[in-house]
């Protein structure tokens, strides 16, 4: 695996108000000496550049939800995030022969998911990485999507290896300073990581990962217009990663009535309340617990 990384690049401001990614990279393109390892280049990407000048997430749709390969090539496709997904990719890709040989997008959450990588697939070097990152930091969790893969329409799908950083809860359009440097860290461990793995030495990991699967999302109970009928039940705000059983509450009616969570099985709720989803009508997204065994090297 000697020289198997060429290039890394690190993103930030793939939504426009999320601060922590936009000032990391502004930091790092300030000082590139902090990026800088023996092995491989390490480039900066500032992703959506007129949302973060307005400060909003996107300007005509969810930067994050350009990259299918079917829209990449859709010239029909004219919007802003999806010429600048096109821009991006013609940069980075294409997806079969990527330029970049590891992505790393930073994010943030209004929901509790404190640290939280979520790998680009289930690639071996990815789950080694995510569990070198978990055993250094055991707030560190590992959550892999429906789509962990390339056939994903996130912008870490551009290449088979790497992540993206979730922290939060942060609110929209503030920076946190233990986030910023929570952040900072994980990307130093990732490159540190990567670095050494390029020389031929391999970081200890542990023998298995906890992975949290998504299974599904859930949306809020609505009418028929679509208006919220319920919020977040209070036993379950702020409560991303920890189980749910069949029976307990869910969600809480505006005339007081709790609706349960009604499942065979104990799911793990994440991204709950998250305030960007509102829109994509997703309250939460439920995942379940897996233990991962790794190949060795």
């Amino acid at each position: 695996m000697s020289g198997l990384i060429r290039r890394v690049v690190i993103v930030g401001g793939t939504h426009g108000n999320e601060l922590t990614g936009i000032y990391l990279i502004k930091k790092f393109q300030q000082f590139p000496q902090l990026l800088h390892r023996q092995s491989f280049e390490c480039v900066t990407l500032l992703a959506n550049p007129e949302a973060i000048a307005a400060n909003q997430r996107y300007i005509d749709r969810d930067l994050n939800r350009c990259f299918a390969n079917e829209d990449l090539a859709n010239p029909a496709l004219t919007g802003y995030e999806d010429r600048r997904a096109k821009e991006i990719a013609a940069q980075l890709g294409p997806k079969s022969q990527p330029n970049a040989d590891v992505i790393i997008d930073l994010h943030s959450t209004t929901a509790n998911m404190g640290l939280t990588i979520l790998p680009s697939s289930k690639h071996p070097v990815n789950l080694r990485l995510a569990a070198y990152l978990s055993a250094l930091n055991p707030l560190v969790r590992v959550c892999c999507g429906v789509q962990c893969n390339q056939d994903a329409p996130m912008l870490r799908s551009l290449s088979p290896l790497g992540c993206t950083i979730e922290v939060g809860a942060i609110a929209q359009g503030v920076l946190n300073a233990n986030y910023l440097q929570q952040t900072e860290r994980l990307v130093h461990d990732i490159l540190d990581y990567l670095d050494a793995m390029n020389q031929g030495e391999f970081l200890p990991v542990p023998p298995s990962l906890s992975v949290y699967q998504v299974i599904s999302s859930v949306d809020y109970p609505r009418n028929a217009s679509g208006e919220l009928q319920a919020v977040i039940h209070p036993h379950l705000q702020f409560k991303d990663y920890e189980p749910l059983s069949d029976g307990e509450p869910m969600f809480l009616k505006f005339t007081g009535e709790a609706i349960p969570y009604r499942g065979e099985t104990t799911v793990y709720p994440i991204f709950i309340n998250e305030a960007a989803y509102y829109e994509k009508k997703i309250a939460m997204t439920l995942t379940n617990k897996q233990q991962l065994r790794l190949e060795t090297v």
